[in-house]
C-alpha cells in the first residue's frame, strides 16, 4: 500500500494561501510536476482558501445578467486538486521566519499549520474609500455571492417600480449608479443594462425610457486596458444605450441612498455598485512578509519573496517586475495570474530539485471587455475589434480560458441554449432570507394558541 503524504517523515510541506487564479494554477502544475512524489508521500501541499473553489472572474458579469449559471464560474478545488489537503478556512498569522501559519477554519478553535514552502497567493479585494454611506449601501462585483444578490437586487428594483405609483419611490428603484470605468464596472453596467432592458418586455408599468443608468469615473476616460480609442468609443456606444458616462467625476456621498457626486449631481438610487479599483488582500499584512507602499508582497521577476527562501508570490497581491517594460510592475489581471502560477510552480519545483530559477517574462497580448449580448470591445495583439466580432472573440477567448473542461462544457451548453431560449428574468431575492416564510408560518401558529390560552383563563 502506496504510504501517504502524512504518513512520510520530514516530507516538505508546500502551503498556498489563497485558491483564486494563483492557487489553483499553481496547485495544479505541481500535482502534475510532483506527480510522483505527492503519490509517495515525498511532499505535500496544502491550499487555503475561505472557499472550497476558485472563481472564473471575468464571467461574473455574465453571470449576474444570467447569461451564464453562478455554478458554473466556480471550479471546486477538490475536485481538481485530488492530490493537494484544500482548507476552508482564513490564515489569520503567518511567521515565515519560523514556518508557520495559523488558519481559522469554519468551526472550532485556530490551528496551527507548519510549512516548508510559502507560496502568497491570496488575491485582492475591492479598494474602499471613506466616502459616507459606501460601506453601508454599496457593494462589489468580486465573488460570485456578490453577481446573484446584485441580479437579484437589480431585478427586485424593478418589481418595486412596477407595483408602486409613488413617483419618488420609482425614480430611485429605476436608478442604477455604478462607480468605476475599468473593466469590472464598465461590463457589469453593460450587461447589466442589457438584462434590465430584456426584462421591461413583460412589464405594464416600467418601460426602457424610465431605466436610469450612471456610470461614474475619476478618470479622463473608461476601459483604459483597450486604448483611448477604443475606450471613447465604448463611451459613445454606452451613451448611445441610454447610459450616462460621467468622466473625471467623483461620488462623495451615498448615504441612505442619497448619491453626491462631485459635479454637483444630487439624486437618490436605489442600486450603487462599487468597482473603483482593488487593493491587496489583508492576509499579506497578517505576518512578516516585506509589502511596498501600496500593500503589495514585493516579488522578484522569480517570483520569489523579496529578502525570504522559499517563499514566493505572485497575482493581484504581489509586486512582480514587469521585465517587458523597464521600471513598471505586471498589472493585476487574470493574463498575469495564470501565466505567473505556471512559472511559479516550475520554480517550486526547480528549487525542490535544487536547480537554478527562472525569470517570469511575459508581454501584453491585449485585452477583450463584453457589452451585453453581441456587444464587445477588443484589442488582441494590437488589432481593434468593436461590436460583434469582439463579441464573438470576447466568448472564443474566455470559453477556452475557463478551468477544466467540465465547466467550458456548462459554459459552452448555457450560451448554446440562450440562442434559442429567451433570458430568464425573474428575482429570487426571497433566497437570501430563506427561513423568512418559514418563520412567518411558526409566528402564525403561535399566536392562535397564545390568544386561546387568555380566552380560557
Amino acid at each position: 500500500m502506496a504510504r501517504t503524504a502524512e504518513e512520510t517523515p520530514g516530507a516538505p510541506h508546500i502551503l498556498i494561501v489563497g485558491g483564486g487564479y494563483v492557487g489553483m494554477y499553481t496547485a495544479l502544475r505541481l500535482q502534475k510536476k510532483l506527480k510522483k512524489e505527492l503519490k509517495r508521500g515525498e511532499v505535500k501541499v496544502t491550499v487555503v482558501d475561505p472557499n472550497s473553489y476558485m472563481t472564473y472572474q471575468p464571467f461574473l458579469p455574465e453571470a449576474a445578467a444570467g447569461n451564464i449559471s453562478p455554478r458554473h464560474v466556480v471550479v471546486p478545488l477538490r475536485r481538481v486538486l485530488p492530490r493537494c489537503t484544500v482548507r476552508k478556512a482564513r490564515v489569520t498569522e503567518l511567521n515565515h521566519d519560523e514556518g508557520w501559519a495559523i488558519v481559522q477554519p469554519l468551526a472550532g478553535p485556530p490551528e496551527r499549520i507548519s510549512y516548508d514552502y510559502l507560496v502568497m497567493a491570496a488575491g485582492a479585494v475591492p479598494r474602499l474609500l471613506p466616502i459616507p454611506g459606501l460601506a453601508e449601501n454599496g457593494i462589489s462585483l468580486k465573488t460570485v455571492g456578490e453577481a446573484i444578490h446584485l441580479r437579484n437586487h437589480v431585478l427586485e428594483q424593478l418589481e418595486i417600480a412596477e407595483s408602486t405609483d409613488d413617483v419618488d419611490l420609482r425614480r430611485k428603484a429605476l436608478t442604477f449608479v455604478f462607480v468605476g470605468g475599468g473593466f469590472a464596472g464598465v461590463e457589469a453596467i453593460a450587461e447589466l443594462e442589457d438584462m434590465t432592458r430584456d426584462a421591461t418586455k413583460y412589464m405594464r408599468k416600467v418601460t426602457p425610457q424610465d431605466l436610469r443608468f450612471m456610470l461614474v469615473e475619476a478618470a479622463d476616460r473608461i476601459l483604459p486596458e483597450v486604448g483611448p480609442d477604443m475606450g471613447k468609443w465604448t463611451a459613445e456606444q454606452l451613451r448611445g444605450r441610454g447610459i450616462d458616462v460621467k468622466m473625471k467625476t467623483f461620488l462623495q456621498s451615498a448615504v441612505d441612498g442619497q448619491i453626491e457626486l462631485s459635479d454637483g449631481s444630487s439624486f437618490q438610487a436605489g442600486t450603487l455598485v462599487w468597482n473603483a479599483g482593488v487593493k491587496p488582500s489583508p492576509v499579506v499584512r497578517h505576518g512578516d512578509l516585506p509589502v511596498d507602499e501600496r500593500g503589495r508582497v514585493k516579488g522578484t521577476e522569480y517570483l520569489t519573496i523579496e529578502g525570504l527562501v522559499r517563499a514566493f508570490t505572485a497575482g493581484d497581491n504581489a509586486a512582480i517586475p514587469d521585465l517587458t517594460q523597464d521600471g513598471m510592475f505586471c498589472p493585476p489581471n487574470a493574463q498575469h495570474a495564470v501565466r505567473q502560477s505556471k512559472v511559479l510552480a516550475d520554480n517550486i519545483v526547480r528549487s525542490l530539485r535544487g536547480k537554478s530559477l527562472k525569470p517570469y517574462v511575459h508581454g501584453n497580448l491585449g485585452a477583450v471587455a463584453g457589452l451585453g449580448l453581441h456587444k464587445g470591445v477588443a484589442n488582441p495583439m494590437g488589432f481593434k475589434l468593436k461590436g460583434w466580432p469582439a463579441w464573438i472573440f470576447h466568448r472564443s477567448y474566455h470559453g477556452a480560458m475557463v478551468p477544466t473542461f467540465n465547466r467550458k462544457i456548462r459554459v459552452i451548453a448555457d450560451w448554446t441554449l440562450a440562442l434559442f431560449l429567451k433570458r430568464e428574468t425573474v428575482s429570487l431575492a426571497s433566497v437570501e432570507q430563506p427561513r423568512a416564510d418559514f418563520q412567518l408560518a411558526a409566528l402564525d401558529d403561535i399566536k392562535p394558541k397564545a390568544k386561546s390560552s387568555g380566552t380560557a383563563a
